[in-house]
């Protein structure tokens, strides 16, 4: 994979590709789905679907820094682009997007994300082919700079992604994420877990969330890891991020009676190792359960504000909990009262583990 830094305050590397496709199989064509984490997971399937359809294609994706560790040597991508986040802001930085898609002569660009900036980024290839969202998933002034619309609102964030791809002649395609593990991640997975006395067979605790209206209260997390130490006999990790995270990491630690262990500061790369070797993920709407869903570790998804049906871990090996769901604008989704998570009790979470874990084990699929 050809790996391509734009930075908005030192001049980018500039590889250049080779001349379009002009016999229908072997199109160029762009991927743009800039962030956030779960959502460019989401997008996952976009890439993989194209390169089953289209052996011989080369498919370029856009991403920013937070989310483009997940991309890096995915198996389905011939390059990834790199963007600083804010790098619409940069004159140097569009400019040396725009020389670096100008350059690939794309065939089809497909902008996943429906905002104006992703939008921007897909029109700055000058594709004649820009297939982006309508309906309500094109927001702002996306629809104004993509040349065909897909209406697909009433469909998981997955679908909704491979709705795109209908234009093309690609109907319903198998799911696959196909995110990449990498040995020196694997190593130092192992390596982590060693001091833990955990190798496999554990249950993952995600305390964090993008939004605090998606927070659950540690108190009823560590309720559940005592549970399953107790009734399951299942140690429990708990993954945190940023500083607030693992404050509320260490509150779970606190109240789980020695049934959940603090996990070290680790990459969305190393994550993704670690919940292959879960046994299962209980966390709410955010990042890391899509990250543990891509890679086939059943979930158990704790959900307020956002619909569960759209929104929810892909698969049918999940359970998700919801007991109030709030109808509104993402900006009043993002600000709702706790009330909604709150909604969720220890005993049905609890349930949901349960009916994971009576369930017979399956090898894990990417």
């Amino acid at each position: 994979m050809c790996l391509v830094n734009i930075k908005s305050s030192t001049p980018g590397v500039i590889a250049m590709a080779a001349p379009s496709s002009t016999d229908g199989k072997s199109p160029r064509i762009l991927i743009v789905r800039l962030s956030a984490i779960g959502d460019v997971i989401h997008g996952m399937p976009i890439a993989c679907a194209l390169r089953e359809w289209f052996p011989q294609a080369w498919l370029t994706w856009v991403v920013e820094e937070r989310a483009a560790e997940l991309l890096q040597g995915h198996p389905a991508l011939d390059e990834l682009i790199v963007l600083p986040r804010g790098w619409l802001k940069s004159p140097r930085a569009v400019w040396q997007l725009r020389r670096r898609l100008r350059a690939a002569q794309f065939d089809l660009a497909l902008e996943a994300q429906g905002l104006t900036k992703a939008a921007i980024a897909a029109w700055l290839s000058a594709a004649k082919r820009r297939i982006g969202f309508g309906g309500q998933w094109g927001r702002e002034l996306s629809p104004w700079f993509n040349t065909e619309l897909v209406d697909a609102s009433d469909r998981h964030a997955v679908e909704r992604n491979l709705a795109l791809l209908e234009p093309l002649g690609i109907e319903s395609p198998a799911v696959r994420f196909q995110v990449p593990e990498r040995a020196a991640d694997c190593a130092a997975v192992t390596a982590l877990l060693e001091p833990l006395g955990l190798s496999e067979g554990f249950a993952i605790i995600n305390v964090g969330a993008g939004w605090p209206s998606k927070l659950w209260p540690t108190d009823r997390y560590a309720a559940v890891a005592v549970h399953l130490g107790r009734d399951w006999a299942m140690p429990s990790v708990v993954v945190w991020g940023s500083a607030a995270e693992r404050v509320r990491a260490e509150q779970i630690i606190a109240g789980a009676a020695g049934h959940a262990q603090l996990a070290p500061k680790m990459t969305l790369a190393q994550l993704a190792v670690l919940a292959r070797r879960a046994r299962l993920f209980l966390g709410s709407d955010t990042g890391p359960l899509h990250l543990a869903a891509a890679v086939g570790t059943p979930c158990v998804g704790l959900y307020g504000p956002w619909p569960a049906a759209k929104h929810g871990p892909y698969g049918s090996q999940h359970v998700v909990v919801q007991k109030m769901c709030m109808e509104g604008s993402t900006r009043q989704r993002r600000h709702a009262p706790p009330i909604y998570m709150e909604a969720i009790d220890v005993p049905a979470v609890c349930e949901a583990c349960r009916q994971i874990l009576t369930r017979p084990q399956m090898v894990p699929s990417s």
